[in-house]
């Protein structure tokens, strides 16, 4: 395998962030900080400047779509436009979610237009300090034509914040024409995500077991939730996981139960958005499309990332228990 200065980089950047991410000079290790402390008075036009977040190359689609989506909001949080990196693999998630559209890639300003690239350091925006010292990395490069790169899995928790942004674009996103979902419209479609095949890789990494919820866990959901719905279309329950059937042998006490244990990724993404109702796991697969989705969503409370405050939102224990003012958000389904 051929090794390139973009994968030693992510090898070595990594660990060296989480190594010195919190100690006092942190910001001394990039020389864009150092800029700012020696350009403390250039003028305030940063129409130049651009702002971008490469999407973990290594990671799965979720966690690059939360790369992507916290560049995009920083990018208007600080004032500045955005440009686009893309996925990987190259160009099949660009296509499908509709990114990249309308946008310009960091590569075209730098080739086209002789953009520089600065890497900015890690920060915490409820940080008001550490937001001030990107202010002022940024202050310190107006005028001239930059990409400010935010570190590798920049953090933005509150992601309901770009929702609307990502919607617009998956929905308009030519693709969308030409393709099939499996779902007949005359029934209400519950898809489930039950997050299986990495998460078992190793039962001791605590990293692994804080994503693992057991199929009880669903079962308890399902229940509830079908109980509760009184639409007069069948519900039909389509299940997404990896493995076979029999790993699955307790859901069928459902009627009208599918299995989905071979579907490819984005399909699996397509029929997540198209749900009428989308039960996610702990994971950016199926939250990143519970964004996107217009139906109902029932989800853990306790996630790493914020949900919207929203009527079609559903907030359940880690048993599986939802609180009677979670169940009452079904009761106007028809």
């Amino acid at each position: 395998m051929k090794i390139t200065k973009d994968k030693l980089s992510r090898r070595f950047r990594g660990p060296l962030v989480r190594r010195f991410r919190h100690k006092q000079w942190y910001y001394y290790l990039y020389p864009s900080y150092w800029h700012a402390l020696l350009h403390q008075h250039r003028h305030a036009d940063t129409s130049t400047l651009y702002f971008a977040a490469c999407p973990n190359q290594g990671a799965g689609i979720g966690h690059q779509m939360a790369n992507w989506m916290a560049g995009w909001h920083f990018a208007q949080y600080f004032g500045l436009k955005f440009a686009h990196m893309p996925f990987a693999p190259a160009g099949k998630w660009d296509v499908f979610l509709g990114f990249g559209l309308g946008e310009v890639t960091v590569r075209q300003l730098v080739k086209q237009q002789h953009y520089q690239v600065r890497r900015l350091p890690m920060f915490d925006a409820d940080n008001t300090l550490e937001v001030q010292r990107i202010r002022q990395i940024i202050s310190s490069y107006a005028g001239r034509r930059v990409v400010l790169l935010a570190e590798q899995d920049q953090f933005l928790r509150n992601l309901p914040l770009v929702s609307e942004h990502v919607q617009q674009k998956f929905f308009a996103a030519p693709i969308r024409t030409t393709e099939h979902v499996s779902y007949d419209s005359h029934n209400f479609n519950i898809a489930v995500h039950v997050r299986r095949g990495d998460i078992l890789a190793d039962p001791t990494n605590p990293n692994l077991r804080m994503r693992y919820l057991a199929n009880d866990y669903y079962l308890r959901v399902l229940r509830q939730v079908t109980q509760r719905l009184h639409t007069a279309r069948p519900v039909h329950i389509w299940l997404f996981s990896q493995g076979k059937p029999a790993d699955f042998a307790e859901f069928n006490e459902f009627s009208n139960l599918h299995f989905c244990l071979d579907m490819s990724d984005t399909q699996s993404f397509l029929h997540f958005v198209y749900a009428d109702l989308l039960i996610t796991s702990k994971s950016s697969f199926s939250y990143k499309p519970a964004l996107i989705c217009r139906g109902y969503k029932v989800s853990p409370a306790n996630f790493w990332h914020d949900y919207p405050q929203s009527e079609k939102w559903l907030l359940a224990d880690d048993e599986g228990h939802l609180a009677e003012e979670q169940l009452c958000k079904l009761d106007n389904i028809e």
